[in-house]
């Protein structure tokens, strides 16, 4: 007597973080970021006039260090829409139009769990934008990366102990007021097919380019990383303030 085949399990696209009270947490929601750099700036200062203020969307305004005329505008906002109508009309207007956009430093990405966060919904939505907004800590390094296939095939206890080794060097720049990191999974959304745009951010710039340095030798970087940069490095000029949680929804 033949059985009707079994049914398949519902697909289940929450983000997953520790358990908590026994029980596994989970959320639907996320920030995404993007990062759109431009030349012939001049001041930086002179373009957050063009950026208007949105419930739910947040800017902070860098200047490039790569560029005397170089500057780039980051947007954060928990509805992806919201990038099309508030933040593409804002930089079609005011002081952009007159602007080049450098496409090598266009990135967008949104936050991810691994499955072991003890707080998830502050690790998806509020951390990252406490330290995006921080005043003290101006100076910015982004860039994107893309692994090899050959970590994606790799047992996922083996992943996790070379995600751990990388980790643990952040949180000690982190635990140590030096540097904080953000981030973003990419996965189909970067022109150059990247996976991931990591971001640090700092009050000073030589821990970032020292943090980058320390994760060279990390089993991740030296034997499964396929691209690795551009590097865009800037200090914010201006931020929107950070109102709390209850800016992300």
């Amino acid at each position: 007597m033949s059985h009707p085949p079994a049914a398949a399990a519902a697909l289940d696209l929450r983000e997953k973080g520790g358990p908590q009270d026994g029980q596994p947490q989970l959320c639907d929601r996320r920030l995404f970021f993007q990062l759109t750099a431009f030349s012939g700036a001049g001041d930086a200062h002179k373009l957050v006039g063009g950026l208007g203020a949105y419930p739910g969307v947040d800017y902070v305004v860098y200047e490039e260090a790569g560029d005397p005329t170089g500057a780039a505008v980051l947007a954060a906002t928990e509805d992806p829409a919201l990038l099309f109508s508030k933040v593409r009309r804002d930089l079609q207007g005011g002081p952009f139009p007159g602007l080049r956009v450098k496409p090598e430093f266009s990135l967008l990405g949104r936050t991810y769990a691994l499955g072991y966060e003890p707080r998830l919904e502050d690790w998806l939505l509020h951390r990252p934008r406490r330290v995006a907004l921080d005043p003290a800590a101006a100076w910015a390094v982004w860039y994107p990366l893309r692994r090899t296939g050959a970590f994606a095939r790799l047992p996922r206890p083996e992943q996790q102990q070379i995600l751990k080794e990388h980790g643990n060097i952040g949180r000690q720049f982190g635990d140590a007021g030096y540097a904080q990191d953000i981030r973003l999974a990419c996965h189909g959304l970067d022109k150059s097919d990247n996976d991931f745009v990591i971001w640090l951010i700092g009050k000073d710039l030589f821990p970032l380019s020292a943090l980058v340095e320390a994760m060279r030798p990390t089993i991740q970087t030296s034997q499964y990383l396929e691209n690795i940069g551009p590097f865009f490095v800037g200090r914010a000029v201006w931020q929107s303030p950070y109102k709390g949680p209850e800016a992300a929804r």
